[in-house]
């Protein structure tokens, strides 16, 4: 046994695994990033996956990668670099080396090095870590003959045994952190429930992982710790955006009083939250895999008809599908939840990579004056908030509201505190009063502009709904021009009439020298640059905007205050010409990658620093 190591503690750490799509990384690192938000860790997840259903194995297009960050305070990006990097085979370590610190700790399987694996992966010469340049701290083990010995008696194939490499990777990297494997079995435990053989397979290569770290000490220095230092009391889960999303939905039905209806067609990267509501049957959630992209919509807006809180979820195509029915849901005022989880495009695009490109068609890509209100969510735990506010937008106001999320967050992952829905806002869709009974028609409005609700089969409210334009008196059809002039500018003004918070400025407030403006998914990324400025000494402020339709009040005056202002964003400049169009005399300059990558950090202090 050898002499136990120090341990180092640190404030933050960024780890990524890397192999093939069948490598199990996604678990891996899933797994991680799970146990280190149990034990109070903050954590940031990037999953980067090929958009291949199964690439040839050991290809270079064929790497899937899970990057997650984990630190002591609170964490706002997966990190740009890692500080160790797991490569499963020759592949992955080619490809994914990049996203490497020079003082980053290469782990290796060496089984997966052979010349057939270094030839697929276009290596030159038998030696990828000197042909890298590679000068880290090296952990080579021969990982896949270390799990078929250490399963050689389990009766498995060697096809499933090849399928823990994962776990053994897993095993080791809690040993260089220190994690407790007891929180580890107990996840497998549950996720491998109906198969305890696998479950107890697993966990033995993770211990067998975990062992041979701390026998060998395989060549590092130290291993480490990264202790809470801000913990709220509360519960914790690790969330990924999408599940978050799917539980806001559930809440705010359940707060409204009224059945779920998801109708989806599945689509990258939104299908998870059809995945996910499908599972909730009990309480009251009802989902429908349409046919197409169309029927999805379609019958989410019968849905809201019929009285019940109607979704439909996609990406960026499925709204160019979605439009005509999400039109219909604009002029029959009906309340509807679009949720455009974003992707790269355009077409097929890049299915699974985020971008910020569907904004414009979010806000204008329908037909005649059709106002939507369009929200987007910052960050994955945001995304329970961000689908709350939206059913209660569509509910209170009787409108299609689009909630906008992205690959990033959708499929990232954030530490969650399990919020108490006696805390959140009451939601009062406007029903008709009985007292209008025998005198109301279908577009008669409350006080606040909005059309009344009437559920069909309610006795003495009978009603017809459809595409075609209605008297505002009578809701009889209307081809009458000054009653279309009046029920667009009602239609408009129902929108405009509805409260969002301030948008919030944070950083140096009061006297920044350049104004960082964001939406949606960067929040995290332009946080850390803002960050990064001020802890160099620079004065500078971040507002980033959660509600695009209606903006807030406040946004010309936080605009107009500050000397410099840059737009930052992952399209080519689509908010920044909404809000020149929104703001008289606003000239902002203008920060746009389209990668269908996250923001890198340093990139953007480096181009912050220029205008400064």
């Amino acid at each position: 046994m050898a002499e136990k190591l120090e341990v180092k503690e640190l404030d933050s750490v960024a780890v990524r695994f890397s192999g093939d799509s069948g490598d199990g990384m996604q678990l891996a690192g899933n797994i991680f990033s799970t146990v280190s938000a149990t034990v109070g860790n903050d954590i940031c997840t990037f999953p980067d996956y090929p958009a291949d259903i199964r690439a040839p194995q050991g290809s270079l297009t064929g790497v899937s990668g899970y990057q997650v960050h984990i630190g002591s305070n609170k964490v706002y990006t997966p990190g740009d670099k890692c500080d160790v990097l797991v490569a499963m085979n020759a592949a992955a370590l080619k490809t994914q080396y990049k996203y490497a610190k020079s003082t980053a700790c290469i782990i290796v399987d060496t089984d997966a090095l052979k010349e057939s694996d270094l030839q697929k992966a276009e290596f030159k010469t038998l030696d990828p870590i000197a042909e890298l340049g590679i000068k880290n701290d090296v952990i080579a083990c021969p990982i896949t003959t270390m799990v078929k010995d250490c399963l050689a008696d389990s009766g498995m194939d060697v096809k499933s045994i090849l399928k823990c490499r994962n776990m053994f990777a897993l095993g080791l990297v809690c040993w260089l952190f220190n994690r407790d494997l007891n929180i580890v079995a107990n996840m497998l435990k549950e996720k491998f429930a109906k198969k305890p053989g696998v479950a107890e397979a697993n966990i033995k290569v993770i211990q067998a992982g975990y062992d041979y770290g701390a026998n060998t000490h395989a060549s590092v220095a130290h291993t480490y710790k990264i202790v809470s230092k801000e913990v709220k009391p509360g519960r914790y889960m690790d969330i990924m955006g999408n599940k978050a999303t799917a539980y806001g939905l559930i809440a705010a039905a359940e707060k409204a009083g009224l059945k779920l209806y998801l109708g989806s067609y599945p689509i990258t990267p939104a299908t998870d939250v059809l995945h996910e509501l499908s599972k909730h049957k009990s309480l009251g959630v009802i989902t429908v895999q349409c046919e197409d992209e169309i029927a999805g919509c379609a019958s989410a807006v019968g849905a809201s008809f019929g009285g019940a809180l109607a979704v439909t979820s996609t990406s960026g195509p499925g709204i160019c599908l979605k439009s005509e029915a999400m039109n219909l849901a604009v002029i029959m005022e009906l309340p509807l939840v679009v949720l455009d989880v974003q992707r790269g495009g355009p077409a097929t695009g890049l299915p699974t990579k985020s971008e910020q490109t569907d904004l414009l068609q979010c806000l204008f890509g329908r037909n005649g004056e059709s106002p939507m209100p369009v929200i987007a969510a910052t960050s994955p735990t945001d995304c329970f908030d961000a689908a709350y506010k939206a059913c209660k937008i569509a509910l209170e106001h009787m409108t299609p509201v689009v909630l906008m999320t992205d690959a990033f967050i959708a499929n990232g992952s954030g530490a969650l505190k399990l919020p108490n829905l006696a805390d959140y806002p009451a939601i009062n869709p406007p029903y008709v009063p009985e007292k209008l009974k025998g005198e109301w028609t279908p577009y008669m409005r409350n006080e606040q502009g909005v059309r009344y609700w009437a559920i069909p089969g309610r006795e003495g409210f009978t009603h017809i709904l459809g595409g075609l334009e209605k008297d505002n008196k009578t809701g009889a059809i209307s081809t009458n021009p000054e009653n279309h002039d009046l029920m667009t500018h009602l239609r408009q003004e129902k929108i405009d009439k509805i409260e969002v918070p301030d948008v919030e400025v944070i950083g140096d407030a009061d006297d920044a020298q350049l104004l960082i403006v964001g939406f949606g998914g960067t929040y995290g990324h332009l946080h850390a640059a803002m960050d990064e400025m001020r802890a160099a000494g620079k004065k500078v402020a971040l507002a980033h905007f959660k509600f695009i339709n209606p903006l807030p009040k406040n946004t010309a005056s936080v605009l107009k205050k500050y000397p410099k202002v840059v737009v930052a964003e992952q399209n080519m400049g689509q908010f920044a010409g909404y809000l020149r169009m929104k703001v008289d005399g606003f000239v902002p300059a203008q920060f746009n990658q389209v990668k269908g990558q996250p923001f890198v950090v340093a990139e953007l202090v480096e181009a912050f620093n220029k205008l400064l």
